[in-house]
């Protein structure tokens, strides 16, 4: 009998703590977290990565090869259009400018004594034309005698053509100028070619060599960016494509400073889309620069395709899907009970509640174990 009351004993505990167990877990309320139903702002967005560029950018490098002599900026350095940034050696062509000054001058003074030479042929050649013609309207035949009329006829033959060889000759020292006009010109702009100017307004980004060194045509010495506008181009998945616009708004955000946002808009779509990652590549203008940037920086691009004030939102958190089908746990009287809604626009972390909610309702943020449909909760405050 006394080991009988002691089963009994057994049992009844057994039956109470299960009691307990069962009125905890299917009656007792769970405290949970909540969020409001209320109406908000909420903006889609399309993602992109992307780093910060220059629209234009140019590698300096000088036209002819020859010794780097100075270089008079450096990374980091604002430059103005025109400003010279390096110097080669131009000993050389100092020395080949003078030379070609020096045949200028001696085929100036040809073209002086050729002109001399023409004027003198010129009187000449006159005064035997005026000879020849005397002795030519002489009628009287013993007036002159043919010795002399011939001598006057040769001497005005032998005029004309030391008169067309002074014009020859003129005009050979013409071009013998002009040639010499040509290589000084020449020279003279390959001694300009020994100073390297800055294309346009901008910033050096880079620099790769120093004085000393051999540089050839195309040969970088620095690079260099024209700073508006510097921009992000982002790749953005091409299922977004049919939803950007120029002139969107944009949040860009930089991994180097992930807490603060700045702002843009989009000023360029790629007509063409990447056949390897199917992606487009969108540039962003930057309203403002961070305090500190580098080109080829990496940031986060958010473009806002989409937007809707005053709706329905909660946070995506919020959302459970059952049987593929989106809905919440409403709290209503202390407990809660699922139901199905209808999306909307999605960004930010909310989502648009177009169907099954009204604002203020209260919503249970799920945790890492869902609650049962029907189950008593308190929400924590």
């Amino acid at each position: 009998m006394r080991r009988y009351f002691k089963n009994v004993l057994k049992l009844l505990v057994i039956i109470i703590i299960g009691g307990v167990i069962g009125y905890i877990f299917f009656f007792y309320p769970t405290s949970v977290k909540s969020v409001k139903v209320s109406e908000d702002t909420i903006i889609a967005e399309a993602m992109g990565t992307g780093t910060l560029e220059a629209r234009v950018r140019a590698t300096t490098s000088p036209k002819i090869s020859g010794r780097i002599a100075q270089i008079l900026v450096d990374q980091g350095d604002k430059v103005s259009k025109g400003q010279i940034l390096a110097t080669l050696d131009d000993k050389d062509l100092l020395q080949q400018v003078e030379i070609a000054k020096a045949e200028l001058d001696l085929a100036e003074a040809g073209v002086e004594r050729a002109i001399a030479e023409v004027s003198r042929s010129e009187a000449i050649e006159k005064n035997a034309k005026a000879s020849f013609a005397r002795y030519s309207k002489l009628t009287d035949p013993q007036a002159v005698s043919v010795k002399d009329f011939d001598k006057a006829k040769e001497e005005m033959e032998v005029s004309e053509a030391e008169l067309n060889r002074a014009r020859s000759a003129r005009i050979e020292a013409e071009k013998q100028v002009a040639k010499a006009q040509a290589s000084l010109r020449y020279y003279q702009e390959r001694l300009a070619d020994t100073k390297i100017c800055a294309p346009f307004d901008g910033l050096i980004t880079r620099r790769t060599r120093d004085p000393g060194d051999i540089v050839v045509p195309g040969g970088m010495i620095l690079d260099m960016v024209y700073l508006d506008p510097l921009w992000i181009s982002a790749w953005v998945d091409e299922t977004m494509l049919n939803r950007l616009r120029l002139n969107q708004p944009c949040r860009i955000i930089f991994r180097s400073d992930p807490d603060t946002e700045l702002r843009g808009k989009v000023a360029r779509i790629a007509p063409q889309t990447d056949r390897e990652t199917r992606e487009v590549l969108v540039d962003v203008v930057l309203d403002e620069l961070p305090k500190t940037w580098a080109i080829g920086q990496r940031a986060e691009v958010f473009i806002e395709i989409a937007r809707k004030d005053k709706t329905l939102t909660l946070p995506q958190n919020t959302i459970v899907w059952q049987q593929a089908q989106p809905g919440v746990f409403v709290i209503e009287n202390g407990k809660a009970n699922w139901v199905k809604v209808n999306l909307g626009l999605q960004g930010k972390g909310k989502t648009e509640i177009l169907q099954g909610l009204h604002s203020g309702q209260t919503v249970l943020v799920p945790g890492p174990k869902l609650p049962r449909n029907g189950r008593a909760v308190k929400t924590l405050q």
